[in-house]
């Protein structure tokens, strides 16, 4: 895919990152390079690379040299610290550490016995261009889970399974050749990795990096640049609807966003207030990449509250506990190292758990209804925290909501809602809140407790870390 990539779209504009821009005969040039400057250092078809660093051309290069030189990718959170990095690191075997020293002012003391390489270093692609053979059963990559429910573990994929997912991704995305993609997911998660840099690949997408997300450094490039496409959490859509002057924001053509529940009034306020004409959504994992997918042509209320059709090739169903069960070619190859941990995860029939509760609505589209470890119990009711956070953030004055579960002498477990206010207007007390709500949920389901926030604690990936709110 890389290597044809200079054949397929030459002269084209590959990569914009600040005052470097590069051509896909360029981009290839340096990939093909640093694979032999990592063959030279040693990697070995089969050995596993780590890749610290924040998305810019270097991860580019690094990433995708790393894959040409035969090796399996171990992409790292930055948002990790030195210790959690370590043990990802070191759990994972990698042979070299590929780091841009210093960023968010960090410098890695790298584990023992692995060697450590700066992804800015001219050294990475000053070696001669090498192309290895790979076969598409061979692991292309290893990527770590966000660690919500315990310590990450690797989930292995394969280069076929990667190929015919983002395909039809970006089909579905409408992604097209000659799009400008700014890219605010990180490199490090499947998003990032594999629906942003596999599917621009695929098409011929000009790839703008974004290390940090800054909304006056978006709505600037996306003027100046005349980016197209723009995916990122419903967070990033809200913050663009805030832009005073919305003619900057004239190019963009295509968006992609993803969440258990999203207020349909922010869809039908993204197609009306900004010019976006396609607004996809879906539902993936680690362990699975893309599961479902919404479809062209989706009302306002399909993209806000499911998570579209199955993938070509992918069964859904569900358990009797209402577990969504996926199987099918985009099942992980199993957790690196870990055969307990997969045979937990996917059953003797293939059917991958993935932990996540879901309904289907009359047309068969998913829901995601919360996750199974979510779940509480009031009264002898299921209550499901993404259904009520969905609620909530229906008031104007709610910007984001998060509810947990608590123990309760009387009900067992009662919930608590984390919200974060929208900055404009007359803010609600809490009992306003609570008022609010009793006449839009049944009673077990209104939180007895609520705690205003500045702002929700999120993972990389920008999902609510709920731990953190006990």
């Amino acid at each position: 895919m890389v290597a044809s990539a200079a054949d397929r779209f030459g002269d084209a504009e590959a990569v914009v990152d600040g005052p470097l821009r590069l051509t896909f005969t360029k981009l290839v040039d340096r990939i093909g390079r640093a694979s032999g400057a990592l063959a030279e250092m040693g990697v070995r078809p089969g050995d596993r690379v780590a890749l610290w660093a924040p998305n810019s051309v270097h991860w580019i290069v690094a990433a995708f040299g790393v894959l040409a030189a035969g090796g399996v990718l171990v992409p790292v959170n930055t948002r990790f610290t030195d210790g959690e990095a370590a043990d990802v690191i070191t759990r994972s075997g990698a042979k070299a550490v590929l780091v841009q020293k210093g960023f968010l002012g960090r410098d890695f003391d790298v584990p023992p016995g692995i060697r450590l390489h700066d992804v800015t270093s001219d050294a990475l692609v000053a070696g001669a261009p090498y192309w290895c053979p790979v076969d598409g059963d061979d692991i292309a990559d290893v990527v770590y889970t966000s660690g919500t429910t315990g310590k990450p573990k690797g989930a292995m994929m394969n280069h076929r399974q990667t190929l015919r997912m983002y395909d039809e991704w970006a089909t579905l995305a409408d992604l097209r050749e000659g799009d400008r993609y700014l890219m605010i997911n990180p490199y490090f998660h499947t998003f990032g990795l594999k629906a942003g840099l596999v599917a621009s690949f695929l098409r011929g997408a000009t790839m703008l990096p974004v290390a940090v997300f800054d909304l006056d450094l978006v709505v600037d490039l996306v003027e100046r640049e005349r980016v197209t496409m723009l995916p990122g959490p419903p967070t990033v859509y809200v913050a663009l609807l805030a832009v005073a002057d919305k003619t900057r924001l004239a190019s963009l053509r295509a968006g992609v966003t993803g969440a258990a529940d999203i207020p349909v009034e922010l869809v039908r306020r993204v197609h009306a207030e900004l010019p976006f004409s396609t607004l996809m959504t879906g539902y993936g994992l680690t362990e699975a990449g893309n599961v479902t997918l919404s479809r062209p042509g989706d009302s306002f209320a399909d993209v806000a509250t499911t998570a579209g059709l199955a993938c070509t090739g992918v069964e859904v169903r569900l358990g009797d506990d209402g577990e969504v069960l996926v199987r099918g070619y985009g099942v992980m190859q199993g957790y690196l190292d870990d055969a307990a941990a997969t045979a937990e995860a996917i059953d003797a029939q293939g059917w991958l758990h993935t932990g996540d509760l879901g309904e289907f609505t009359e047309s068969g589209r998913l829901r995601i209804i919360g996750r199974k470890k979510d779940m509480f119990i009031v009264g002898g009711f299921n209550a499901y925290p993404a259904e009520i956070e969905g609620i909530l953030t229906e008031h104007p004055s709610v910007a984001h909501a998060a509810v947990v579960g608590v123990p309760d002498e009387r009900l067992g477990q009662v919930g608590k809602a984390y919200v974060v206010l929208q900055a404009r207007g007359e803010p609600p007390t809490v009992e306003d809140l609570l008022s609010w709500s009793r006449q839009r949920m049944a009673g077990y389901k209104v939180p007895r407790y609520v705690q205003f926030l500045d702002v929700l604690p999120t993972n990389a990936a920008g999902k609510v870390v709920k731990d953190r709110l006990h």
